[in-house]
């Protein structure tokens, strides 16, 4: 993916160690990249194709906030959607060895609704993010974070999600820096609206894979696989045209400075 773990809550995220106290400092950084498949908690948001995608993320002390964009295909679910940008910011406080991430995002979808000359409900929607993250041992890092949707998206109300993650790295192989980590998540709604507009109401999702570092090149190869969220009823809602099943992605990012 094109962004780091700093915000992002697509099951991408990978449990970091907590880094060194640093005096108060403005740093940025940008991103831009490729996905064969943008997978959003097991779900593709991209009917299964590839897509662009890019962030840029600013930091000073603790504090942190940025945008992270991607080229979207909902049409398939109701929505001529072609592009989501979401907007994020928190603080990143540390205790000891562990690291800390409190949260805020905005998932928006320009273009979100048909013109039908109707007020249909918008697929945007606020969610808080807390996490915590440490390192047991050396080049291992695990951590878990919840997130809490008091509206998700298309007005389908309060909707919890957890995530746990591991990730190890290994000595530098040549020019790359390798590291395996897995993702391992459950989504619940607690809206019976959610149930009617997806045809689920609670799953699990995970991903494994390797991620290659190059310089400021990544390169990830990750296998995804949800669970409880194909059904009868959800193969004809969110999870039509395979949206909802095992897959492997490839993504390719660069970042700079």
């Amino acid at each position: 993916m094109t962004l780091s773990a700093s915000a992002r809550a697509d099951g991408y995220e990978v449990a970091q160690a907590a880094p060194a106290e640093e005096s108060r400092k403005f740093t940025y950084a940008f991103t831009l990249g490729a996905v064969s498949d943008y997978m959003f908690r097991g779900i593709s948001q991209t009917d299964n194709d590839p897509t662009i995608q890019g962030s840029i993320d600013v930091t000073y002390g603790t504090l942190y906030a940025g945008v992270w964009s991607s080229g979207l295909d909902l049409e398939a679910v109701g929505s001529p959607a072609q592009v989501e940008i979401d907007y994020y910011g928190g603080i990143k406080p540390t205790w000891g060895p562990l690291a800390f991430d409190f949260g805020i995002i905005y998932y928006s979808f320009p273009g979100q609704n048909w013109d039908l000359g109707i007020n249909l409900p918008g697929i945007g929607f606020w969610e808080l993010k807390a996490g915590v993250s440490g390192s047991p041992v050396t080049n291992l890092t695990v951590g878990a974070t919840a997130y809490y949707a008091w509206d998700y998206s298309v007005g389908t109300g309060p909707v919890w999600t957890g995530e746990g993650s591991a990730a190890y790295t290994f000595h530098a192989v040549g020019p790359f820096t390798p590291t395996v980590n897995a993702i391992v998540g459950y989504q619940n709604a607690e809206d019976e609206a959610f149930m009617a507009a997806n045809g689920f109401d609670n799953y699990w999702y995970w991903n494994a894979g390797l991620s290659l570092v190059v310089e400021k090149l990544t390169f990830d190869f990750r296998y995804w696989d949800t669970a409880d969220a194909s059904n009868p009823l959800s193969d004809t809602l969110t999870c039509i045209n395979r949206h909802c099943d095992e897959r492997f992605v490839f993504s390719a990012k660069v970042t700079v400075p």
